[in-house]
């Protein structure tokens, strides 16, 4: 049974290495073999993940730890499947935007109270 995934934009990596259930050095690892898998980076540089890298680590873990697949095996398994498009780096998501100006909308809500 899938983890049970928070309802939000972005996850940190450690957020993200609980819910998948490896260590963080995996998920940097598996960045480095996977270009599917691009985090964004925050001021700080850190990463910060979408739902959907998420799930594509928590298939990649699938593969790899229950099916037993190679990394090789993993990646061509994945682009066969077109389970995993890739995605320009900097590509702001519609709903991300969306719920960006919701919250900002929110805000001035409250500051004109």
């Amino acid at each position: 049974m899938p983890p049970e995934i928070p309802d939000k934009v972005y996850f940190k990596i450690g957020e993200v290495a609980e819910i998948v259930g490896v260590e963080t050095h995996v998920l940097r690892f598996w960045e480095t073999e996977f270009p599917q898998v691009r985090p964004v980076r925050a001021g700080s540089r850190q990463r910060l993940y979408r739902r959907q890298d998420l799930l594509l680590f928590l298939e990649i873990k699938r593969l790899l730890y229950e099916k037993k697949f190679t990394i090789a095996g993993a990646k061509k398994e994945l682009s066969q499947a077109g389970k995993v498009q890739d995605r320009p780096a900097a590509a702001p998501d519609q709903e991300v935007l969306r719920q960006v100006k919701e919250g900002l909308r929110e805000i001035k809500k409250l500051l004109k109270d």
